[in-house]
């Protein structure tokens, strides 16, 4: 996949437990009116009923405004949804595995990356676009190997030509330096969900990405 073909730059990772309180559906949208360009919903303590329930629910919304859904790590509901695509991680169905499932053939697949040796694997060859995670260290995700920092990113993109989704306690602080370094698309859980207004929070992000 071209950097042409993976346009997006500004990637919301949500899940319903991530915005507490607050209706995940109406920060999902709101976060799309403020410039967010592709949503992942992450419901890794679901059941696979639960997650397809939401997952019904926010693909009516990123329909609406024509915004592709990612789903992570549950091949069954990408596939009942019709989502754009699916994200994985190392303990998760492989990216060759599913690029070979008839309804995920020309779907968006993205496979995270934890160690450098991963990027001459077969995995990445077909992804679509890698997520370096954690760019750094996150309360949201607790199980990660590497913590990349600036350096790694700058250490992956010299290594591949693959878009590069940077994720992990990335804000309006630390943006633009993260994009410096290599990233093509920034990727955010608490920098929105967290927000008390998610829409300005979106938007502050994407212009910070476009400055």
């Amino acid at each position: 996949m071209s950097l042409n073909s993976f346009p997006y730059q500004l990637y919301l990772v949500i899940s319903e437990a991530d915005c507490m309180e607050r209706n995940f559906l109406q920060v999902a949208e709101q976060a799309i009116l403020g410039g967010v360009d592709v949503i992942q919903l992450r419901e890794k303590n679901s059941s696979t009923d639960s997650f397809l329930t939401k997952a019904l629910q926010l693909i009516e919304i990123t329909d609406k405004y024509s915004i592709p859904l990612i789903i992570n790590d549950n091949t069954e509901v990408a596939e009942k949804v019709n989502a754009a695509g699916i994200h994985v991680g190392n303990s998760d169905d492989p990216p060759a595995y599913l690029r070979q499932r008839p309804l995920l053939t020309q779907k968006m697949i993205g496979y995270s990356i934890e160690y450098l040796s991963q990027l001459n694997n077969e995995e990445t060859a077909v992804s679509d676009y890698l997520g370096i995670s954690p760019v750094f260290r996150t309360d949201t995700k607790t199980d990660t190997i590497t913590e990349w920092g600036l350096e790694g990113i700058k250490t992956i993109r010299q290594l591949t030509e693959k878009p590069l989704v940077a994720i992990g306690n990335i804000y309006l602080g630390n943006a633009k330096e993260v994009m410096n370094a290599g990233a093509d698309c920034l990727a955010v859980v608490s920098a929105i969900c967290h927000a008390s207004d998610p829409q300005k929070a979106a938007y502050q992000l994407k212009n910070e990405i476009l400055k």
